[in-house]
């Protein structure tokens, strides 16, 4: 409930009309006793100033596409929306830039700069929601990774507002900037526990020419073989933007066939891509199937593998979901997507798996009961372990992460993260105990 006393102060800041009582009792927790939709970047300021100096705690949101990742407290006094807080500031065409507002969703923008033939050399989960500071906050996406890089090689410049109101630049508006530190890097990936985000300059790419997406089935699933075929492939002239290892279970929600399934990707002028497809087929292993996907069915393809993301699910009492993000030297992928697709027979869940073979990041996708989720997590985080690489459960519902370590063990360099938030928010306002360590 909203007391009359927090309910006045913040009308002093923000109009009434912008004020909300929180939602209570989500599945996913991270929710809070009212929620505020500043316009501009003074009122987020005062938000957090006012927060700052009378020991209350902020979480930050844009559309909640990310509600499930961490957090240890159920319910924070305020939850600062950025819904309202969205549109271009500057895009430079020339120079190939653009800022713009954090609460902007990424669809939005990418649909703006195709009238100008360019775009954001990112692929995040649930483009149609997922706004521009959340992907950038938690470093997010996809299989073209491999070809666009990750969100702290597409940002040039970042506008933050710190938890005392104080707001800073990081970065700059143009791409040749190597005066001093590069700060953007504090804040990329460290979950609105430094700062909330509220502009963002990144670099574009021009829109390739031509695109191809080609899918090689393997039905008999030999990941040697598939080993095989990706090393000839990346130690090639090729370039491809997406080199993704899908499970027979994902494969066939996105393809119709229950197999181990290599999503390949081309973007460039139509010659190098005609090129590409032609040398992919000369060196196909054997009983693998070769199939290009038309502009339509590549389209939708991407769209079902996209939106194939856990969203604010609602939970009940025996059924609940998790996602992980896995991390392994590249190639590592094929010995651990055989030990994910039996996961369902062992633990009795549904699991969903895919990994990149040019950069080793995988999502592995659980559903079923809460305790054999449990259990499957657990033995992910071993198995990965092992093989020198990282589980970290980007999405569960608030009773599991009291069980589930969701970051893992503390990393060795923990002690330089808790002293950065130590410095940055000394009072713990925003998104306390969200990030690696409690943090």
């Amino acid at each position: 409930m909203i007391t009359d006393e927090l309910l006045t102060e913040l009308s002093a800041i923000i109009p009434r009309k912008r004020i909300k009582e929180g939602e209570q009792n989500h599945p996913l927790g991270n929710t809070s006793r009212v929620n505020v939709y500043p316009q501009s970047e003074d009122e987020i300021a005062a938000i957090l100033k006012y927060a700052n100096e009378n020991g209350k705690n902020v979480f930050i949101e844009g559309n909640g596409t990310k509600r499930g990742y961490g957090g240890l407290t159920e319910s924070a006094d305020i939850l600062l929306s950025l819904t309202n807080y969205k549109g271009i500031v500057e895009h430079v065409v020339g120079d190939m830039t653009l800022t713009v507002k954090a609460g902007t969703t990424f669809k939005e923008l990418q649909e703006y700069l195709a009238k100008h033939k360019q775009k954001i050399s990112l692929d995040p989960y649930l483009p149609e929601s997922a706004t521009i500071g959340g992907v950038i906050a938690s470093n997010d996406s996809g299989p073209k990774r491999l070809g666009y890089g990750s969100s702290r090689d597409a940002v040039i410049g970042l506008r933050i507002v710190y938890p005392d109101g104080k707001i800073i630049r990081s970065g700059g508006r143009v791409v040749k900037n190597v005066a001093g530190y590069d700060m953007n890097k504090l804040f990329i990936g460290s979950m609105g526990t430094l700062g909330v985000l509220s502009e963002v300059t990144l670099k574009l790419r021009p829109l390739p020419k031509c695109e191809s997406l080609i899918l090689l089935m393997f039905p008999q699933g030999n990941m040697e073989k598939i080993r095989e075929f990706s090393t000839k492939l990346l130690d090639s002239m090729m370039e491809p933007v997406t080199l993704e290892l899908l499970s027979p279970t994902l494969s066939e929600k996105l393809t119709n066939q229950s197999l181990y399934t290599l999503a390949i990707g081309l973007e460039d002028v139509e010659t190098s891509v005609r090129y590409q497809e032609k040398l992919i087929k000369s060196i196909l292993p054997e009983q693998a199937e070769m199939r290009i996907l038309n502009p339509q069915e590549a389209q939708t393809f991407w769209n079902q593998f996209y939106s194939n993301s856990f969203n604010s699910l609602e939970d009940s009492s025996v059924v609940s979901s998790a996602s992980l993000k896995i991390g392994l030297v590249n190639l590592d992928v094929t010995h651990v997507m055989k030990e994910f697709h039996l996961l369902g027979e062992s633990h009795n869940l549904v699991v969903e798996a895919h990994g990149g073979l040019g950069h080793g990041l995988c999502q592995l996708t659980l559903l079923g009961a809460k305790k054999d989720i449990v259990s499957a997590i657990q033995h992910c985080r071993e198995t990965v372990t092992r093989l020198g690489g990282y589980a970290v459960v980007n999405h569960l519902p608030f009773t599991l992460r009291q069980e589930v370590d969701v970051w893992g063990e503390k990393p060795s360099y923990f002690f330089l993260l808790e002293g950065i938030k130590k410095k940055v928010d000394p009072n713990r306002v925003l998104n306390p105990k969200r990030f690696v360590g409690g943090i």
